[in-house]
């Protein structure tokens, strides 16, 4: 149950709405309570069109199903009434805290209490969580006073363990697992702070009241037992020979939990997928193996029906012969249905062009859901472990159609030349100055080796900056061009932190991301301004 806080201003309004992409917005705020109050009446009274909202530091990202939408809602956020701050009776969790952290003594001296004054002014107090992000149960925590005020360490430490309770600026915080971190640690705490297991997997979900207790040590509860589905033996399917470089389980992802520190992941190329699974009869969600670079081999346990879709690349199956024969070849064509008999194997070989396929299976990869899919998150870590020579993958009953579909053909994939990519103006073009801004459009950018799923690392000329430091946490998008001080842009993918602190520069356009997924490593890129008669988008609406 809410309540309004009394002697509070009852009409509050957002200050700004700024374009992120073609399907987002991002609406500013002045302070914490209007970034709650914002998120709270969004998630109880959903605007057309919205698919997620997402809180941060002094700002809210709403996501639309169309560009249309996305529009339409970025002028009525600048009509919402917001009243006064929102607060929330009951709900209180209550953390047991050792207070031995590293840095407990800096931290006493930066603020001037000591170390008894900090576990006092940080456990006499209530936290609210404002936010989420970083990683799955990373709660920003507010409190009801600015005592804590503390910087990040200049030097972030490479690993910090699960359970440690942080300050950072005017939040606190518990690091849900071990991740690297800049935060100032002043102790630890055995709650689990994500559980997939429960029905709210976040300790600190947003929106709740968290206190915690000094205790002189904690208990590790043992874990409760997994509440899936038992093992079984695999009667159909596919076994793992070699997962080549990386192979994952994707579907078309995870939408709707941001709140709560997931991303959507899923497939990068999603035109490939549904390719792949439309050719094969299957629902076009349906989950399957994403093989980057060939090198994949998987053999058929009963009867098959696979297509592979995406990257070119050949197609090899070894038939099963007898002990003094040579195994059968033959190759196969892309995006199209085939039969893979009962141990015959399918290679993958290395792409012409391209970097990423798909293998579908008719039936779908039938993996356990987590939060709605089957997608493996590569930051997170939600979702199934990378596949491993050896594994066994159980066909699933995800087909929609009793016949395979017809072979399709599929579209230029990028191969040594340059790729172009439309981009938009990013919600802190401002932050860069038109020297920049022309800079990022007229040179060729170099895929890094250090890219993945989370982001394309580039390399070319530094883009300056004409402000120093970081932005205070906002979200952003698959697709957003992200400038850290040193100047070399990040393409954020579908693995992206949900929130991030340094500006964003332009976005590219959500139609041209497959094509993003495809450019492999040590491929060039080059953006491109887009039209803005090709945008059916939120940047005209905004005047940006």
């Amino acid at each position: 149950m809410e309540k309004v806080a009394k002697g509070q201003p009852a009409a509050r309004k957002v200050s700004a709405v700024r374009a992120v992409g073609t399907r987002a917005v991002l609406a500013e705020l002045t302070g914490t309570d209007g970034v709650l109050a914002l998120q709270a009446m969004l998630l109880e009274r959903p605007l057309q069109g919205q698919l997620d909202v997402l809180a941060a530091a002094e700002t809210v990202m709403v996501t639309a199903d169309t560009p249309a939408s996305a529009r339409r809602i970025a002028a009525q956020l600048l009509q919402l009434d917001l009243g006064a701050p929102v607060q929330h009776d009951g709900g209180l969790v209550v953390i047991d805290t050792v207070y031995d952290g590293e840095d407990l003594a800096e931290v006493g001296e930066l603020t001037g209490l000591g170390t008894g004054g900090v576990i006092a002014a940080h456990s006499s107090q209530l936290w609210t969580v404002a936010f989420a992000g970083f990683a799955p149960g990373f709660g920003y925590l507010v409190g009801e006073n600015e005592a804590l005020n503390v910087p990040r360490r200049s030097s972030p430490r490479t690993a910090v363990p699960a359970g440690a309770v942080a300050l950072a600026g005017t939040y606190a915080a518990v690091y849900p697992r071990r991740s690297p971190g800049g935060w100032q640690l002043i102790g630890h705490t055995a709650a689990r702070m994500w559980d997939l297991d429960r029905e709210q997997p976040a300790l600190a979900a947003p929106g709740r009241r968290l206190q915690f207790r000094p205790v002189r040590e904690t208990v590790s509860l043992a874990p409760e037992p997994r509440t899936g589905r038992p093992a079984t033996a695999v009667a159909s399917g596919l076994r793992i020979v070699s997962p080549g470089l990386q192979s994952l389980i994707q579907d078309l992802g995870r939408y709707g939990h941001s709140g709560l520190g997931v991303s959507v992941a899923g497939a990068l190329d999603r035109a490939s997928l549904r390719r792949a699974n439309r050719v094969v009869g299957n629902a076009p969600s349906a989950a399957a193996i994403e093989t980057v670079a060939g090198g994949l081999t998987v053999q058929a346990v009963g009867d098959q029906i696979l297509a592979v879709a995406g990257a070119r690349s050949e197609l090899t199956v070894l038939s099963s012969a007898d002990a003094d024969e040579d195994p059968l070849r033959r190759t196969v064509a892309m995006a199209t249905p085939f039969a893979l008999l009962e141990g015959e194997t399918l290679s993958i070989g290395a792409p012409a062009s391209g970097f990423r396929s798909y293998l579908a299976v008719r039936g779908g990869v039938d993996a356990p859901p987590v939060l709605g899919s089957r997608s493996t998150d590569t930051m997170s870590g939600i979702g199934p472990a990378p596949l491993a020579a050896g594994q066994l993958l159980a066909a699933g009953d995800d087909s929609e159609s009793g016949v395979v579909g017809n072979p399709e053909l599929q579209p230029d994939f990028p191969g040594t030349g340059v790729t172009v990519l439309d981009v938009v103006p990013g919600p802190r073009a401002d932050w860069f100055d038109p020297a920049a801004l022309a800079s990022l459009t007229s040179q060729d950018w170099l895929v890094k080796p250090q890219s993945n799923r989370v982001g394309m690392r580039l390399d070319g000329t530094p883009l300056r900056r004409t402000r120093d430091g970081e932005l205070p946490s906002e979200g952003t998008v698959s697709g957003a061009l992200q400038v850290p001080p040193e100047g070399l842009p990040v393409l954020f993918l579908a693995d992206h932190p949900i929130t991030g602190g340094y500006p964003v520069i332009a976005v590219v356009v959500d139609s041209q991301l497959d094509r993003a997924a495809q450019v492999p490593i040590g491929g060039t890129i080059r953006f491109r301004w887009a039209e803005s008669s090709a945008l059916d988008g939120v940047q005209r609406g905004l005047g940006t």
